[in-house]
C-alpha cells in the first residue's frame, strides 16, 4: 500500500497523533525530547561540543523504543523525516501545555 503524501504539516499532524496513541510511547517521546533540551543546554553552557553526537540517540532511542515495544508501529520518521521531527516538538509542546494527555 502506498504511503499518503502530505502537502503540509497541518495535514500530517493528525496522522502523527494517531501514530502516538499509546501513553507510554508518548511519555518516552517526551523524555527523549526533554533530555535533548537538557543536553543542549549543557553543551552550550560548557562548550563541550563533542556531546552533540548524543542528541540523535537520545531523541530517536526513546521514541523508537516507544514505537517498537509499546505502540507496535513503524516510526513516522522512516517515511516523513521532516514532518515527524516537527511533530515531535509540537507534541512535546502540546503535552507541556496540557493539550495532549501526558
Amino acid at each position: 500500500m502506498a504511503e499518503k503524501e502530505y502537502k503540509s504539516f497541518s495535514q500530517f499532524y493528525p496522522f502523527y497523533l494517531r501514530e502516538h496513541q499509546n501513553t507510554v510511547c508518548r511519555r518516552l517521546h517526551f523524555v527523549g525530547s526533554f533530555l535533548i533540551l537538557v543536553t543542549l543546554a549543557f553543551i552550550v553552557s560548557t562548550g563541550q561540543w563533542q556531546y552533540l553526537i548524543m542528541l540523535p540517540f537520545l531523541g530517536y532511542g526513546f521514541a523508537w523504543v516507544g514505537h517498537f515495544f509499546f505502540e507496535h508501529n513503524r516510526p513516522a520518521t522512516f517515511t516523513y523525516p521532516l514532518y515527524s521531527f516537527l511533530g515531535d516538538w509540537v507534541m512535546f509542546k502540546d503535552m507541556l501545555t496540557g493539550k495532549i494527555k501526558f
